[in-house]
């Protein structure tokens, strides 16, 4: 059964533009080495790289004008694929985490676009990306209890629990992947003017990759409200 996973329409809104791609999966470890499927991908954003510096890609400038009409300085709040962009660009490498997130890191920086994964077992119902009432649970990685800020644009489920702030800018470290995840939701949002062609190219990317490091996994993408 598929986890629902829509956009509010205050989102849709705002920002017709969008585009959204989402993959259910079924049946994944942390067993694998994911590095060799992986590569292509650090390769192919490294030669991007080579070129210009991320914030010259039209895929980050139109992140950086949405986070601008939100009310976020963009340097300061970057979207996930500028921030791994950012990174691979200073350090040469991404860090390896889990095979999926791996995976799914490398894809982002191919394309630019941010890819959110979270672990299903861990959300409750469906997945709504939609403005923060303010008093949403977001859990951190350190440990602490956060309430977002109303009109911050967050993943919210149907218990009220926050599983990204700052649209995907920020993951809960309730939902992350880790090394007990089995069943995976993954979530690629862009703005630019190809956002649909290369979201499209993006998901047919990532199925591959997933079935060529599990085989026995489980793969399904479906349309996003």
């Amino acid at each position: 059964m598929l986890l629902p996973f829509t956009h509010a329409r205050a989102v849709r809104t705002a920002f017709p533009s969008l585009a959204c791609g989402v993959v259910q999966i079924a049946g994944i470890s942390s067993a694998p080495d994911a590095s060799v499927i992986a590569r292509p991908y650090i390769d192919r954003a490294l030669e991007r790289l080579s070129h210009h510096s991320e914030g010259d890609f039209p895929e980050i400038q139109a992140w950086r004008r949405a986070f601008s009409a939100l009310g976020l300085k963009p340097t300061q709040y970057r979207c996930a694929s500028e921030a791994l962009l950012r990174r691979l660009r200073k350090d040469g490498a991404l860090p390896s985490l889990h095979p999926l997130v791996d995976l799914c890191n490398a894809v982002s920086v191919a394309f630019a676009i941010p890819v959110a994964v979270f672990d299903i077992e861990k959300v409750e119902g469906g997945l709504i990306v939609r403005p923060a009432r303010g008093d949403e649970r977001y859990d951190t990685f350190s440990g602490t209890i956060e309430t977002p800020e109303p009109g911050e644009i967050i993943f919210a489920d149907d218990a009220g629990r926050a599983h990204a702030r700052r649209w995907t800018n920020r993951q809960s470290a309730i939902s992350a992947v880790g090394p007990a995840t089995t069943n995976a939701l993954i979530v690629a949002e862009a703005l630019h003017s190809d956002a649909q062609a290369d979201v499209t190219r993006l998901v047919s990317a990532l199925c591959e990759a997933v079935q060529s490091v599990w085989p026995t996994a489980s793969v399904e993408d479906q349309d996003a409200a």
